[in-house]
């Protein structure tokens, strides 16, 4: 014969254990055996929560990094996703409650006429008294209510609110990784934007020795008007060129104010002589890529959240059985005399509750659970197939440009190679200013192409930086001038 405490165990291992709806497995994703560009990838756990470190210092900035400390205390974007993050933490709150019993209690002070005062008045049977007199009645209730997780609905809720809010988590974590990327790169495009400035300003100092020379040869008759005409042109248009790097540099600089939530003219940032480091990049890089990324863990995370939704529409196709018991004191003679033994009540007794009809409203339920649960897997491959794409993008991007970058400085040694021979040719006599002009225009297009390609490699590495999810564990720095 099974005793008392046996039952009690046997019936504990039942409610815990009993919970209606597939048990979650995470999705298969299509995975390349190797990189293209890089070699073999491993597969990892997602490790989203564990602290990248600061990885924008791997562009030697100190200013730059700086700022990047700000964003995580001033962006609005990090903050309402902070906010949603705190949202879901009280929804699972709210989830979690639903394991507990409900304890309420209740006073009130009633008058009432014809209904005998010798039974609650919530109690079936009261005698009817017609004419009786107005009697004042104080009742004081206690109620205890729970209602038994018999098939999990309580528990896959609670199960669903605790994976929802891992993802909220995971979104605050994307949405500060998101923000301090943007940062970083306005940040590198403004100061991309100063290096192209101090070349055409650079630049234009030259053209004005070029024009002062022209218009001594003019003063001597040596030459004629036209190559003072060609001169001014070209220092002109230098010049123009320089103050329309202003456009961008500002609109860069507002970028960046908003991203630390302050207004633009309330910040301004000063000009530096200097680009940032460019990163180079570590081996063993891709088996990172699905152990940091936030959004793939969110997207993975989701995918559990709905997996735990369609056990909780499941339950509805059971019976509820909730315990509920209540007590008090009523009495007609004064609030004094209410807490008294001849005053009290009580009511215990359990509701099992059963929808026999519903007009197909569980079936229609469930099936949306399940779409919903389709979805979310969707959406967690696709995330993780673009995060493949986009680390495949920036890696191919990166060795790409290393490769353009070293044919751009040769093509930039022989511009110079030949506007000197062009200025020798002129002093000369040999050819005219235009040739001249022609040179110059090649140096300078060709230099502003070579700073051009070392801003989309600091922006090929952020971005690759980014995909991985940050921090890619080497501090290395490439220290060649050429890359400055």
């Amino acid at each position: 014969m099974i005793r008392k405490s046996q039952l009690a165990v046997c019936v504990g291992l039942f409610l815990t254990a009993c919970a209606v709806g597939p048990d979650y497995e995470r999705p298969d994703v299509p995975m390349p055996g190797q990189f293209k560009e890089f070699g073999a990838w491993k597969a990892a756990e997602p490790k989203d929560d564990v602290p990248r470190g600061k990885w924008w210092e791997v562009y030697g900035d100190p200013v730059l990094n700086e700022l990047v400390e700000r964003v995580a205390i001033s962006n609005q974007n990090v903050a309402v996703a902070e906010a949603q993050y705190r949202q879901a933490l009280a929804a699972l709150g709210i989830a979690s409650a639903s394991m507990f019993p409900t304890l309420g209690g209740n006073f009130s002070r009633t008058r009432t006429q014809g209904v005998s005062s010798s039974m609650p008045s919530s109690v079936s049977g009261s005698t009817i008294t017609p004419g009786s007199p107005i009697r004042e009645v104080d009742r004081l209730t206690f109620s205890v209510a729970w209602e038994l997780d018999l098939w999990g609905r309580v528990r896959r809720n609670v199960e669903a609110g605790e994976t929802a809010a891992a993802a909220s988590g995971a979104d605050l974590e994307a949405a500060l990784l998101s923000a301090r990327a943007a940062l970083v790169q306005s940040y590198l495009q403004l100061r991309t934007n100063e290096a192209q400035r101090r070349l055409l300003d650079e630049t234009v100092v030259a053209y004005e020795r070029s024009l002062e020379i022209a218009r001594n040869r003019y003063d001597a008759g040596v030459v004629g008007r036209i190559d003072v005409v060609q001169a001014e042109t070209q220092l002109k248009t230098t010049r123009a060129q320089a103050l329309d790097l202003g456009i961008q540099r500002a609109q860069l600089e507002h970028a960046i104010a908003l991203l630390l939530g302050a207004a633009p003219p309330d910040f301004s940032l000063p000009v530096t002589a200097r680009l940032p480091d460019l990163p180079s990049i570590p081996a063993g890089l891709p088996s990172d890529l699905l152990e940091r990324r936030p959004d793939i863990a969110a997207a993975e995370r989701r995918v559990a959240s709905a997996n735990a939704q369609i056990g909780v529409v499941q339950a509805a196709y059971f019976p509820a059985l909730t315990l509920s018991s209540s007590g008090g004191y009523q009495s007609s003679t004064g609030i004094s005399d209410l807490i008294m033994l001849p005053n009290r009540f009580w009511a215990l007794g359990p509701t099992l509750a059963l929808a026999f009809f519903d007009g197909g409203a569980r079936s229609a339920q469930k099936d949306q659970a399940v779409a919903g649960y389709d979805r979310s897997v969707a959406t967690y491959r696709q995330t993780v197939l673009t995060a493949f794409q986009e680390v495949e993008d920036n890696l191919v991007a990166l060795r790409i440009l290393d490769e353009e970058a070293d044919v751009q400085r040769e093509a930039v040694d022989f511009a110079a190679e030949s506007l000197r021979l062009t200025y020798n040719q002129y002093d000369s006599g040999i050819v005219s200013y235009l040739n001249v002009v022609t040179a110059q225009t090649t140096s300078l297009a060709t230099e502003r192409v070579q700073i051009e390609l070392k801003g989309r490699k600091l922006l090929a590495s952020l971005a690759l930086l980014k995909a991985i999810g940050g921090e890619w564990g080497s501090g290395d720095r490439n220290q060649e001038t050429g890359d400055r």
